[in-house]
Parts: structure tokens; C-alpha cells; sequence
């Protein structure tokens, strides 16, 4: 019949009444038929699918209200379960012919129950001969003994689930089986009602109450669509098994346990078994989907951090998403910084607070216009010294740098396909295939879900663990691959690792756990990629006991402690990852942790970014620290570490908040735009119940009864890397501290510290503020410019060596003291107020300066001062008032041989700062002294004058300053 004959509609309503010989030979007329035939597949091949009793739906446990790509298909799928495990190869190999005559003529049905040729089971068996099916009438069927599977048939149950019931205890000594449709319970004699050690088994759409199923190498088996109520697998040395489309609940131990390395003796379903496992596993060779691109999050009301994107003037940023909350402020402070009108606007309640540079960032001035060629024979150019470099971007007001840049151009999360594109290993295990593959399973409401020790293997795909004391548990020099599932409420953490375990865990949601979604110890070294773990009811993953693993491109948020917690000797490289809104620390490295934590982007966390403690010594580089709602970087009592290269922005806090009691090395950041100090170094200790009980320092790190004697556990090894330089003092290096909402650097020590060549720069306050330094503080070869007030304020009692810094344009004095210690060789100039000036007590050896202040004195010594102040050059600014101000009446005060720069004419040349050059003068730059000419014309008289000092000076003589 031509199809043309009847409408579509009226076609589909007669075949839906065929049965399925029918439709295959339908589909077999032409081509037109064979597409009708397919076009059934909502109505016929539907209820084909769900009307047999062997069958359930094919997306069951998990999404039971999902419909499958193809019903026809999934039909498919359960009709050749029923004859795969008849494929012996051992019989093709032998007679192909006969094997198929053997099959078709000599297969019987044998039925027992009631008014049945059997009464029971076992009268059943001992008639059956090779691929005989026994069906098995709805009653329960009960052995006393044990019974020994010697032919292998297939047992299949008559009706629904659960009409069949069988209380016995099996053992398969026959190369192939098949169970369908049963309910096994175990027989009083033991708890096992399932056992093979050679053969292959088959069981589909049983239930399992309260028993043990066992499958011993060179056995084999394949489970769908089981339920185990408080029941367990256990796999022992298995090649290859395959559970799919199942359900386990209630047990009192793990639900699957997977034992020993897989054997190489293997029996004839291992290539069939392989063949299917590789055929349904997980396929990441398509393009991963819109899960990389979320735009929000479960529970969150703005975008995930990808969003937040750091606009820059002027760059066409169509290609955008809608900002976040994290974005509008970096964009603010982008605008704020580019006004250069010299308001100083502090941000809205709840954002992040960012300032603009005083007016002297762009080298503009108050003075009217007809004083600006007056103050520009004063002026002394400094742009030249060796970290213009560090300030070129800044004075344009722009907050990227080279390593703002570099993270904005990769800061997106690399999809698993791109990183198994690049990692090899990560490649390799995801094609292993070896030991047991569980696939779409569902476990729910007992104790563990997955249990894999002494070396054996596991694959879990697509599948779901919820509601149990633990999900996934591997140990001692195990394997397993964590692909796509999905793991929450978990009564302790998720994933444990432990005893030199490793694998790949990818691409899953690990979510709403009791303790950590991953914990990783004791040796094991997983490779974790891709996963999101969030809202954990503690941290996101946790590496302690020499604990390793590489932890990349992962989303971890919203966990209420840190999202990474790395104490006891742990050591992973912690990369490319996504850390936000956590609500204690992004990153907590504790209790002598280490680790290697390289370009993350870490934002919106309520503590501190990063926070190091108690031995913490980790290497912190090339990360994104930004937006949060405390410290960029914390680094507490006895902390330690590398913190190089990272960009830490617009934190509502400091920067870096350091201890005194700590031993960082803080080099090559970039530190802008952060609420209140730059870099702050306090004296005080940590309140430690206080600290742990916001951090998650008190987690419970005893593993199910397990002893937390760490000081057994840690291994010999001792790792160093040998980019890193041993430092016996607290260093602050060649970092750029710019546009913070206080001082750029703020000193309230009791330790020794060192400041070396930072680039400070149009902070709110003052350059550096050493309000307390009982040990020496050195500064040294520091740029410090355009400050809203001074450049370094020095308190009383501290001790403080300025040596080589430049401290140019500050809006109120270049360096002011009250402490002792010396200042030499530095260049204070073009400042708003005193150049230096020595207040109180204060006992300073202040030599070989170069000093400059526009409006007010060089040098101003009041109070009680006391000191030497000798071989400066000073410089008259546009202010008539005198250059060096002497009214201390300190005796032990000695001011000699300075010399004192005065204009006499306008035609006179500008000043430069030549011989050498402006200062810092830094190793590896251009720091040669300039052999040029001096080009200063200055007046050719010689005075002499006579200053003396109120009280007495050294040698009661007088003091002689050369005007020249």
C-alpha cells in the first residue's frame, strides 16, 4: 500500500496495534515504511518499552520524568539484554553454525509453581540443559541449601516485581547466567544470595533485600535496573563488571565495595563487557555544554565570577555579559581613577571603596595659571627612576597591569575537553576502563555509597549519591574516575581519599555537604578538574596529612568555611580555579600546610582571600584576589609563604593584612584599590578560638572514629622549591601599592621588616605609616609618590633606616618623624609640606638627602630633636620661607655641611636630579651616575651663614650651611 493512501495520523493509530514481529517486518517494506515505523516512537515504541515486565524506564532511578532521545532505542537496548549474555565466544570460535542450530532448536522453557512440571527451583536446574529458561510462577521460593549453578540458563519471574521471591543462596560455577524479574532475600544459613568466581552473570530488574552479592576474578557480571535495599556488592580483583540503572538504599556499610587490582585472568564476557562499557561511558569528545557558561547560581542572586569582568577605558566590551555586582565596581573604580578633577569619592555603602589620585598624579597643581611657570623653574623631573616602570599605567589611572591583563585574557574557566586536550594523564584516565563502571545509579539514605581499596579500580558516571555519611571513599593505592555525578547532603564529606589514592575527579556537582565535598590525605594524589562544589555546610575540599593533588579549573563557592583548606603537610598545586562568595576564606593554608596555588581568580570571599597560619608556607602566584569582603591576603602568627605576581583589587579590607609574629616574602604584586591599607603589618596576635571558630580551623578532621595523631602520620618528605630564596626577616618587595583607601603601607610591629623598592602610589594616606617598630624596619629604594598626605610618617619610639627611596609629590610633608634610626641618600622632593620634618624626640642621622618641598621648609627641626643632619642638598622651592627650619632645643643636635639650592634668576635653567640620577636606583636597571655637565646655573657668591642652635650643639661650636 502506498502511505500516500491514508493521512500520517490515521497510518500511526493502525500500527499502533502491531506487535513488535510486525513492526520489524514493516519497517523492512521500504523506506517510506521503515520512517513511518520511526516516527512511532512516542506512542508505540513507548508503550512497547514500559509494557514489558522486564523493562523499567529508561532514564530510572535518576530522572524517572525525563523522556529518552529515543524510546525505540531504549526498547532496543532491554530486548538485546536478553540475549548478550548468551555470547560465549568460545562456542563461535568453535561452530558458528552449530552453535546458532543449537540455540534455536534445543532452548525450552521450563516452568515452576504451582500445577507446574516443577515444584521448585532446584528440580528445575537439575533438568535444564544449556540456555534453557526457567520461568518462575509469582510465590516465594525457598532452598535450605546452598545451590550450585552448574548449566548456564536463564531464571526469569512472572508478573511485576515482586510476585517472585527467592530465599536461597547461589553459586555459579557455569560460564553465563541471567536473572530477571526476581526478588532475591537471603536464606537463613547466610547473607549471601549471589556468588560466582569464574563465570559471567546477567541481572536485570531485580531487588535485593538485606543480602550480599559477590563477584569474584575472573568472574564477571552486568546489573541494570536493581534495587538493593540494604544490601551490598562486592567486587573482588574484577577485570571488567558494569552496573547501570540502579538503586541502592539503607546499608548499614558501603553500598558497592571494590577490592583488589583488577586480574589479568579474564573470562569470555570481559570483551563483550568492554565493548559496552566503552560504547555507554561518558563521551567528552562533544563540546561541553552551557554548564561552563551559567550565568547564576543555585541560591545566588548575581552572575558567577566569570562575569566579572575588569572594564578598561576606551576597549569595546560588547562582547560582554550584563555586569555583576563585582563587575559595576571595578568599573567604578576604572571611572573614579580617570578623573583626574581631584574629588576624592569614596564608593556606596556595600562596594568596595576606591579613590582618585591627588591632583599630582598627573603632575597638575593648585597654583593659578600665572604661577605655573613659576613653579616649573622649581620643578625637578623624577619620572626617569627605576620603577617608573611600575607607575607608567598607574598615573594614567587605568588598574591594569601586565598581570591584570594576563588573567583577564585567561581568567575564564577551561571546560574539561580543553583540559584533557592539554593533560595527558588526565586523558588516559579518562579512557581506563578497568575494574567495575556504575553508571546512572542512584544512592540514597545509608552509610556509604562507593568503596574501593588495595589497589582496585572504579569508574562512577551520571550518577547520584545523596543522604549518606559518605559517597565516595578510596584507599590504599586505589584508583578511581568521579565523572558527572552528583553528590550532596552528605553527613561527612563527600569524596574521601586517603593511603596513596589517586584518579580523576571531573565535571561533577558536589554540593550541601556536612564536612568537605573532597578530602584528600594521607598520601593520596587525585586530579581534580572541572567539578562545581559549593553551599558545603563546611570546606569545598580539604588536603591535610601530606596530602597532594592537582585542583584546576573547579568552581568552589558559597561553602560556609574555606573553599580550600590546606593544613598538616598538605601540598597541592591549587590552579586556574574559580573561588567566590565563600563565607569564611577562598583559600585557608593552616597548621603547616603548603602548596603551590597559581593563577585562581579569588573574589567576593567573607574573610580573606587567601589566609596563611600557624607554619602556612605555600607559594601564592599570579592569582586574581579581589572583591572581597575582608583582606585580599591574610598572612597570620607563624605564617609564612611566597606572595608573588598575584593582583590583589578592590578588597573591603586591606590588601595584605600581615602579623608581626609571621615570615612572608611579598614580591611583584599588584596592590590597588583596596578599602583600607595597602599592605598593613600589625604586632598583635591571633585570638586563636576566635580565628577557628570563623575558619574552620576546629573541623573535624578525625576520619569515622579514625586518630588525628598527625605527628605519626606525616611522611619524611620535605619538598622545596628552589624559586624560592630563604628570608630570616619579613620582606616586602618590588611590589606596586596603589590608590588604597588608607596608608599604602601601614607598620604597627614588634619585629624587623623590610620595604623594599615598592612602587607606593596616591593612596588616601600617607605612603607608609610606622606608627610602632621596636625592631629595625628598613626601607629602602622605595618609590613613594603622590600620597594624599605624607610620604613615610614615622612615629615616636620607632626605629625606621630610610636609605634610597624617592618621595616625590605627596600632598603633605615628604617624610615626617618622631622615631630614631637614619635617613640617607634618599630624593624628598616636589611634597606639599615640610620635606623632612623631625618633630618631638625624635633621633635621626640624616645624611647625603637630596630635599625639596614647593611651599614649605626642606628641613624642619622642632621639639626636643636631636641628631645629625649633614651633606644634604637641598633645594629652594617657590615658597619665600626659609629652606632648613632649626628651632630644636635638643643639645645633642648637629646640623653641618648641607648645601642649599637657590634660584636668583628666571632665566636660570630647571633643576635636574643628576649624579646620580633620581632615586630608586634599583639593581638591574639604569642606575649608573650621570658624568654630564651640570647644566645648574646658580649665582657664583658664597655665603656664609652663621645658624646657630637654641640649647648647644655637638662640640658647642657653631653650624655653617654654603649657599652656593
Amino acid at each position: 500500500m502506498e502511505i500516500s493512501g491514508l493521512p500520517v495520523e490515521l497510518w500511526r493509530l493502525i500500527l499502533s496495534y502491531l506487535r513488535l514481529p510486525d513492526l520489524g517486518r514493516c519497517s523492512l517494506v521500504c523506506r517510506a515504511w521503515h520512517e513511518l515505523i520511526l516516527s512511532l516512537d512516542n506512542t508505540r515504541w513507548r508503550q512497547l518499552c514500559l509494557g514489558c515486565i522486564e523493562c523499567r524506564h529508561p532514564n530510572w532511578p535518576n530522572q524517572p520524568d525525563v523522556e529518552p532521545q529515543s524510546w525505540r532505542e531504549a526498547f532496543k537496548q532491554h530486548y538485546l539484554a536478553s540475549k548478550t549474555w548468551t555470547k560465549n565466544t568460545q562456542d563461535l570460535e568453535s561452530s558458528n553454525c552449530f552453535y546458532l542450530f543449537r540455540r534455536r532448536k534445543d532452548r525450552r522453557v521450563l516452568c515452576v509453581g504451582p500445577g507446574c512440571e516443577f515444584d521448585n527451583l532446584r528440580s528445575a536446574l537439575a533438568s535444564a540443559s544449556t540456555y534453557d529458561r526457567i520461568v518462575l510462577l509469582p510465590g516465594v521460593y525457598e532452598e535450605h541449601s546452598e545451590i550450585v549453578l552448574k548449566v548456564p540458563v536463564e531464571i526469569m519471574g512472572r508478573g511485576k516485581l515482586g510476585d517472585v521471591a527467592l530465599l536461597v543462596s547461589m553459586d555459579q560455577h557455569c560460564p553465563t547466567m541471567r536473572l530477571c524479574n526476581l526478588v532475591f532475600m537471603p536464606a537463613w544459613f547466610t547473607p549471601v544470595v549471589y556468588r560466582t568466581t569464574s563465570g559471567h552473570v546477567q541481572f536485570d530488574n531485580c531487588n535485593f533485600e538485606n543480602g550480599q552479592l559477590q563477584i569474584h576474578a575472573p568472574g564477571t557480571c552486568q546489573v541494570k535496573f536493581c534495587t538493593f535495599n540494604q544490601s551490598t556488592i562486592n567486587f573482588h580483583s574484577v577485570a571488567i563488571c558494569i552496573l547501570e540503572n540502579c538503586e541502592f538504599s539503607g546499608s548499614e556499610n558501603a553500598s558497592v565495595t571494590v577490592e583488589g587490582c583488577p586480574s589479568l585472568d579474564r573470562n569470555w564476557a570481559c570483551r563483550h563487557l568492554t565493548t559496552l562499557a566503552k560504547s555507554r561511558s561518558v563521551s567528552l569528545r562533544a563540546p561541553e555544554s552551557a554548564r561552563h557558561s551559567v550565568s547564576k547560581c543555585e541560591g545566588w542572586g548575581h552572575p558567577l565570577i566569570r562575569t566579572c569582568e575588569i572594564v578598561v577605558d576606551g576597549e569595546n566590551q560588547s562582547h560582554l555579559r550584563p555586569a555583576s555586582k563585582t563587575q559595576t565596581v571595578l568599573k567604578k573604580a576604572c571611572e573614579k581613577d580617570s578623573d583626574v578633577s581631584g574629588n576624592l569619592n569614596t564608593a556606596q555603602k556595600g562596594e568596595a571603596m576606591t579613590l582618585d589620585a591627588d591632583s599630582s598624579d598627573t603632575d597638575s597643581s593648585t597654583s593659578s595659571e600665572n604661577e605655573e611657570d613659576i613653579q616649573s623653574m622649581y620643578k625637578l623631573p623624577y619620572q626617569a627612576h627605576s620603577l617608573s616602570h611600575m607607575l607608567a599605567k598607574v598615573i594614567h589611572s587605568k588598574p591594569q597591569t601586565n598581570g591584570l591583563t594576563a588573567l583577564q585574557n585567561d581568567r575564564e574557566l577551561k571546560t574539561l575537553q580543553q583540559e584533557l586536550q592539554k593533560d595527558k594523564e588526565a586523558q588516559s584516565l579518562t579512557n581506563s576502563l578497568q575494574g567495575c563502571l556504575i553508571r546512572k545509579c542512584l544512592f540514597r539514605d545509608g552509610k556509604g555509597g562507593v568503596f574501593v581499596c588495595s589497589q582496585g579500580q572504579a569508574r562512577l558516571e551520571g550518577s547520584v549519591f545523596r543522604d549518606l555519611t559518605y559517597a565516595v571513599r578510596c584507599i590504599q593505592n586505589s584508583k578511581i574516575i568521579v565523572l558527572k555525578n552528583d553528590i550532596h547532603h552528605c553527613k561527612t564529606s563527600g569524596i574521601f581519599l586517603r593511603l596513596a589514592a589517586g584518579g580523576l575527579i571531573a565535571d561533577n556537582d558536589i554540593h550541601s555537604n556536612c564536612e568537605a565535598g573532597v578530602d584528600i590525605r594521607k598520601g593520596a594524589n587525585p586530579l581534580i578538574l572541572c567539578n562545581k562544589i559549593h553551599r558545603g555546610l563546611r570546606s569545598g575540599i580539604v588536603v591535610l596529612g601530606n596530602g597532594k593533588g592537582i585542583i584546576r579549573s573547579n568552581q568552589i563557592y558559597g561553602n560556609k568555611e574555606a573553599g580550600i583548606y590546606i593544613l598538616y603537610n598538605g601540598n597541592p598545586i591549587v590552579s586556574g580555579n574559580h573561588i567566590f562568595q565563600g563565607l569564611a576564606a577562598g583559600i585557608a593554608v593552616n597548621e603547616n600546610g603548603r602548596g603551590q596555588i597559581i593563577e585562581n581568580v579569588i573574589q567576593e570571599n567573607q574573610w580573606g582571600g587567601v589566609d596563611i597560619r600557624r607554619g602556612g608556607d605555600p607559594i601564592l602566584k599570579s592569582n586574581l584576589i579581589c572583591c572581597g569582603h575582608s583582606d585580599g591576603v591574610v598572612v597570620g602568627e607563624r605564617g609564612k609563604g611566597l606572595i608573588e605576581g598575584n593582583t590583589i583589587y578592590g578588597n573591603k579590607g586591606c590588601g595584605v593584612w600581615i602579623m608581626s609574629s609571621s615570615l612572608p616574602h611579598i614580591t611583584n604584586n599588584q596592590i590597588g584599590h583596596n578599602s583600607i591599607y595597602g599592605v598593613a603589618v600589625f604586632c598583635r596576635k591571633d585570638d586563636a578560638n576566635d580565628y577557628l571558630a570563623n575558619q574552620g580551623g576546629n573541623e573535624n578532621f578525625n576520619d569515622e572514629g579514625e586518630a588525628a595523631n598527625w605527628e605519626n602520620d606525616l611522611d619524611s618528605e620535605d619538598e622545596c622549591f628552589t624559586s624560592r630564596r630563604p628570608i630570616s626577616v619579613a620582606l616586602v618587595e618590588s611590589n606596586s601599592i596603589n590608590h588604597n583607601g588608607a596608608a599604602g603601607l601601614y607598620v604597627k610591629s614588634s619585629e624587623a621588616l623590610n620595604i623594599i623598592a615598592n612602587a607606593i602610589h596616591a593612596n588616601h594616606d600617607s605612603g607608609v605609616a610606622v606608627l610602632q617598630s621596636t625592631q629595625l624596619t628598613r626601607i629602602a629604594n622605595n618609590s613613594v609618590s603622590c600620597n594624599s598626605l605624607g610620604g613615610i610618617l614615622i612615629e615616636a619610639e620607632c626605629r625606621v633606616e630610610l636609605r634610597g627611596n624617592g618621595i616625590y609629590d605627596n600632598s603633605s610633608h615628604g617624610v615626617a618623624s618622631k622615631g630614631d634610626g637614619v635617613i640617607t641618600e634618599n630624593d624628598i622632593i616636589g611634597n606639599h609640606g615640610c620635606g623632612l620634618k623631625l618633630l618631638q624626640a625624635a633621633d635621626m642621622k640624616v645624611t647625603k638627602n637630596r630635599i625639596q618641598s614647593f611651599r614649605d621648609y626642606g628641613i624642619a627641626m622642632l621639639d626636643q630633636t636631636k641628631g645629625l643632619v649633614q651633606e644634604n642638598l637641598i633645594f629652594q622651592g617657590k615658597s619665600q620661607k626659609t629652606i632648613l627650619q632649626q628651632v630644636s632645643s635638643a643639645e645633642d643636635c648637629i646640623v653641618q655641611n648641607n648645601k642649599l639650592l637657590v634660584f636668583r634668576k628666571k632665566s636660570d635653567a630647571a633643576w635636574t636630579l643628576e649624579n646620580p640620577p633620581a632615586r630608586p636606583h634599583i639593581e638591574g636597571t639604569a642606575r649608573g651616575v650621570s658624568v654630564s655637565r651640570n647644566s645648574q646655573k646658580v649665582t657664583t657668591m658664597t655665603t656664609r651663614i652663621a645658624a646657630r642652635v637654641d640649647g648647644g650643639c655637638y662640640n658647642n661650636g657653631s653650624i655653617f650651611c654654603t649657599i652656593v
